[in-house]
C-alpha cells in the first residue's frame, strides 16, 4: 500500500517533489522518483509490507531499463504468478512489486486478468515514451488524474493534483447532484473540476498528448460463466472454499496483520474464517469502535463473538467534543465529501492499529452487495440507504440555479433481474466505489494497510450468479452466508437483524455538538457559495433539525462538507 504519482509532458522537477509531499502518509518509509528529462516524471510513497528490502523501493526498474513501474496496492497471488514466470523472468526481490512488472513483461495488457489484487499503478515505457496505468476491478486503489498545460498529472490522492499547481475549482455539476440526488458523482468524476479518476477495471495509455481509455473487467460477462446448476449444498460448498483462499491470500504480508469487527454477520464471517484460517490465530488482533451510547454501539455483540474465539480485541472509543478537531482533518485527507461520524469512528481504529504497530487491518466490506443484504433491495423503491423511510435529500436547501445544475444518475441495468440490478448499481456504482474512497483514505491517513477479503472477484462473481432464494429465505437476508457462519458461531450472533445505523450522528449533530453545526451554517451564509443555497430554506431547516426533526441528519452533514471545502478554496 502506497501513494504514486507522476507527470508526462512539461514539468518541473519541484510539482513532483511537492505531489509526492502532499501524500507522504500513504508511504512514509521511502520516498522515491524518476526523471525521464523532458518527457515524464514518476514519484513513489512507501510503505513497506511485503519484501521490507530497499531492492524492492519504486520507481521499479526492469532488468534492461525500459520500463518504470510505480504501484499502489498488493498483488494477492504473487506467489502462484511468480512460479507461473520463472520460466520466463529472473527474480531478484521476494516483492510483488516485481511480479506485477514481470506480468506485463511477458503477457503485456492481459496481465490484468491474471491478477488477483488491489492496485493502481503506472509504467512508463522509457523507449516509446508511452505511459500505461491500470485500476483494479471494483476500484479499490485510487487513480486520479488531470490534464493541464501541455501535461497529463497522475496520483493516488487529489491533493497531490492540486499540490503541483492544478487550481482548486468545484465541480459544481457534482456538488448539486450530490445535495439533490445524494450522489457522489459518476465513477469517472470527482467534485474537483479538471480532476477526473479513472473507473475501476478500466486502463488508460497516453502517448504523444494523446489520452486512450478502454475497460478490461466486464463484470457482467464474467457472472454469466459461473455455473448456474449448482445445488444449494454444492453452492454453499464452494464460495466456502473460495472465501476461505480470499482470506489466507489477505494474510500475505511481511509485517503484522489484524482486522476490524462490528456486530454484524459480515464480521461474525471474518472472524470465523480468521480463526479458521490457520494463521496462528490467537495472535491476531481485532478492533472495535464504539460511543457509549447503547442504542448504537454493537460493542455487546462483537464481546460475545470474540469471547468464543478467543481473540484478543482493542476496543477505540470515539466522543462527541473529539469530532470538530477530527472532522478537520479527515475533511483534509479526503478532498471531497465522506461518510459522516461513523466514518470519524472507523477511522480511530486505524490510528490505533498504527500505534500497536498492526499495519495491515481486514474488514467486511461488500457482503451486503453481492448477497442483497440491504432492505430495500426487495422493495419497489430507488432507495439507496438502509432503514430510511423519507428522502434524506433537501433539494428545498438549494437556489434554483444551483438546483438546475443538478443530475439525476441513471445506472445501466445489464440484468433481467430488478434485484440483481440494484445489486449492481451498488457494487459499482453507488455504495462500493464510495466506501472504497472513504476506507482508502482512512487507511492511508494513518500509514496502515486495509484489505477487503470479501471484494474478492471470484467471490462476488459467484455470489452474483446464484438464485435469489439462496440469498434470501422466508424474509431472512443473506441466508447462505448465515447457514456458512452458523457453523461457527451461536445462531443468536448469526441470526441478529441488520442495524443500519452505528453511530449517534443525528444526536450528536442536534445537541452535543449544536453550536459547531449552527457555525457552519452561519459560515455558508457568508461565504463566496451562499448563491448555492436559497437561505431561508437552510435557516428553517436547521431550525427544525435542533427542534427533534431528527429522522435524517445526512443534509445537515451535507452543508458541513461544502464548509470543509470553502477552507480548502481559502
Amino acid at each position: 500500500m502506497c501513494g504514486i504519482a507522476g507527470i508526462v509532458g512539461d514539468f518541473n522537477n519541484y510539482q513532483l517533489d511537492a505531489m509526492l509531499l502532499s501524500q507522504h502518509h500513504r508511504g512514509p518509509d521511502v520516498t522515491g522518483t524518476y526523471i525521464d528529462g523532458g518527457f515524464a516524471s514518476l514519484g513513489h510513497n512507501r510503505l513497506a509490507i511485503i519484501d521490507l528490502s530497499p531492492q524492492s523501493n519504486q520507481p521499479f526498474l526492469d532488468p534492461v531499463g525500459r520500463y518504470v513501474l510505480v504501484f499502489n496496492g498488493e498483488i494477492y497471488n504473487y506467489i502462484e504468478l511468480k512460479a507461473e514466470l520463472k520460466g520466463h523472468y529472473v527474480f531478484k526481490t521476494d516483492s510483488d512489486t516485481e511480479v506485477l512488472l514481470a506480468a506485463f513483461l511477458i503477457y503485456g495488457k492481459q496481465c490484468l486478468q491474471k491478477l488477483n489484487g488491489m492496485f493502481s499503478f503506472a509504467i512508463w515505457d522509457i523507449q516509446d515514451k508511452k505511459l500505461f496505468a491500470a485500476r483494479d476491478r471494483f476500484g479499490v486503489k485510487p487513480f486520479f488524474y488531470s490534464r493541464q498545460n501541455n501535461s497529463f498529472y497522475f496520483s493516488s490522492e487529489i491533493k497531490a493534483i492540486h499540490a503541483a499547481g492544478i487550481s482548486k475549482t468545484p465541480n459544481e455539476k457534482v456538488w448539486a447532484s450530490y445535495f439533490a440526488y445524494g450522489s457522489y458523482g459518476n465513477i469517472d468524476e470527482t467534485f474537483w473540476e479538471g480532476i477526473a479518476q479513472l473507473p475501476g477495471g478500466h486502463f488508460l495509455e497516453f502517448q504523444n498528448e494523446r489520452l486512450i481509455l478502454k475497460k478490461w473487467y466486464f463484470f457482467e460477462e464474467e457472472v454469466a460463466k459461473q455455473s448456474m446448476n449448482l445445488t444449494y449444498e454444492q453452492a454453499k460448498n464452494h464460495y466456502l472454499m473460495l472465501l476461505k483462499d480470499s482470506i489466507k491470500l489477505r494474510f500475505r504480508s511481511d509485517v503484522p496483520v489484524g482486522f476490524n469487527i462490528s456486530g454484524g454477520l459480515d464480521s461474525s464471517v471474518l472472524l470465523a474464517m480468521v480463526n479458521s484460517s490457520g494463521n496462528n490465530n490467537n495472535k491476531i488482533n481485532a478492533y472495535t469502535f464504539y460511543t457509549d451510547n447503547p442504542e448504537y454501539d454493537e460493542l455487546p455483540w462483537v464481546e460475545m463473538m470474540v469471547a468464543k474465539t478467543k481473540n484478543p480485541l482493542t476496543k477505540v472509543l470515539l466522543q462527541a467534543d473529539e469530532v470538530p478537531d477530527f472532522a478537520q482533518k479527515m475533511e483534509g485527507q479526503q478532498d471531497e465529501p465522506y461518510g459522516g461520524i461513523p466514518t470519524l469512528a472507523y477511522a480511530k481504529l486505524f490510528e490505533q492499529a498504527r500505534k500497536d504497530n498492526v499495519l495491515v487491518l481486514l474488514d467486511g466490506q461488500g457482503m451486503d452487495e453481492q448477497w442483497a443484504g440491504y432492505d430495500y433491495y426487495t422493495q419497489k423503491n430507488d432507495a439507496t440507504i438502509q432503514g430510511v423511510q423519507e428522502s434524506p435529500y433537501k433539494t428545498n436547501l438549494l437556489s434554483q440555479s444551483f438546483l438546475a445544475k443538478a443530475e439525476k444518475p441513471i445506472y445501466p441495468a445489464p440484468f433481467e433481474d430488478e434485484v440483481l440490478n440494484k445489486q449492481y448499481r451498488d457494487l459499482l456504482y453507488t455504495k462500493i466505489p464510495r466506501a472504497l474512497r472513504f476506507n482508502d483514505r482512512i487507511s492511508m491517513l494513518f500509514s496502515t494497510e486495509l484489505r477487503e477479503p470479501f471484494l474478492d472477484y471470484r467471490l462476488v462473481e459467484f455470489a452474483f450468479s446464484l438464485p435469489l432464494d439462496f440469498k434470501i429465505k422466508n424474509g431472512v437476508s443473506k441466508f447462505m452466508l448465515r447457514e456458512i457462519a452458523s457453523e461457527y458461531l451461536a445462531n443468536d450472533l448469526v441470526f441478529t437483524p441488520k442495524r443500519p445505523l452505528q453511530t449517534p450522528q443525528r444526536e450528536w449533530l442536534g445537541k452535543d455538538l449544536k453550536k459547531w453545526v449552527a457555525q457552519y451554517f452561519f459560515s455558508i451564509e457568508n461565504s463566496d457559495y451562499s448563491n448555492w443555497f436559497n437561505q431561508e430554506e437552510l435557516h428553517k431547516e436547521l431550525l427544525a433539525y435542533f427542534k427533534g426533526n431528527k429522522q435524517s441528519s445526512f443534509h445537515i452533514w451535507q452543508c458541513i462538507s461544502i464548509c470543509e471545502m470553502i477552507k480548502k478554496m481559502e
